[in-house]
């Protein structure tokens, strides 16, 4: 049994797809949880109730926690160390292997224009703060109690029917709406994001290679280093659109969120978009011999699945 805690989100829901090339029994929890696969079990459970993720870790060989929670600082910190903690318990507990798909905010802010696994986890923001605590609690349980555990760590997500990915939302959301698009900070930085069919694909190889646990590894991102500006001109030219977008100063988004919870929300991060944000996937791609998906090819696709 593999099972997915959170298995609604970006990355669940592909990752269902393929885990079955590596098993015949994919559980799917969630508060609401709904199939991908035929055969897939499905289990109710709100993760931050410890009994239930034991009762829906019990049986399993390997646990992804892919779980995304509501983009606000007080919901993270209240939710994200128990669910933390409730997957480590439950994992020891049955003898799971856990694979965590994490996210960059917990690096120092002056690793982000060149991200490797080497750079420094030294957050300034509460988010990155929350996070890189979270990190700490997995890691002391793999050296404290024997815990089998890896991290696969993910730029910013593109890709089909990602409801909360940034380029989805700012980009090609809006031009489907016919609408300018908006950029944060500074369209002239290069800025990564990783394809969520590519994600996925790679969370499921490295759950299911038992020499991958205990390190982090970032899963495969294309190495083309695309500014905002490119970003906006090719989805765009895929959409058959002009290329119309405003971008949002640090001033606009500091007087926006002022009334908006989600700009305010979006307003420590900053430090990701007013400078390059390359992610370096080199580890996992030599590997693993992957070539991650081209930007050009991820937006078609997308496009392609949308308008279909």
């Amino acid at each position: 049994m593999q099972t997915i805690l959170g298995s609604g989100g970006a990355i669940g829901r592909p990752l269902a797809k393929e885990l079955v090339n590596y098993t015949d029994k994919v559980r799917l929890v969630a508060r609401h949880p709904i199939n991908v696969n035929d055969t897939d079990e499905l289990f109710t459970a709100d993760l931050t109730n410890g009994e239930q993720v034991k009762k829906a870790v019990e049986g399993s060989e390997i646990v992804y926690l892919t779980v995304g929670l509501k983009y606000d600082i007080t919901v993270w910190e209240k939710d994200w160390p128990m669910i933390m903690m409730n997957t480590i318990n439950a994992c020891i507990k049955y003898h799971a292997k856990l694979v965590f798909v994490d996210n960059v905010y917990a690096y120092a802010p002056d690793e982000i224009p060149h991200m490797t696994e080497e750079s420094r986890i030294a957050p300034k923001t509460k988010k990155g703060k929350l996070r890189a605590g979270v990190l700490q609690m997995l890691f002391d349980s793999i050296r404290k109690n024997g815990l089998l555990a890896l991290v696969a760590r993910s730029a910013d997500f593109y890709g089909p029917n990602v409801k909360t990915g940034f380029l989805n939302l700012s980009v090609i959301d809006k031009f489907k709406k016919k609408q300018k698009a908006y950029w944060q900070a500074d369209a002239s930085r290069i800025h990564s994001f990783t394809y969520t069919p590519d994600a996925a694909k790679a969370v499921a190889l490295l759950g299911n290679t038992p020499g991958a646990y205990n390190q982090t590894w970032h899963l495969p991102t294309s190495s083309e280093k695309w500014t905002g500006v490119d970003f906006v001109n090719h989805v765009a030219e895929a959409m058959q659109v002009q290329p119309r977008y405003v971008t949002l100063s640090k001033t606009m988004i500091a007087i926006t969120g002022l009334f908006s919870p989600i700009v305010r929300e979006l307003k420590e991060m900053q430090y990701q978009n007013d400078q390059d944000y390359f992610f370096d996937s080199s580890k996992f791609d030599k590997h693993f011999s992957f070539t991650p998906t081209c930007y050009r090819d991820g937006i078609a696709q997308i496009v392609k699945e949308e308008a279909g």
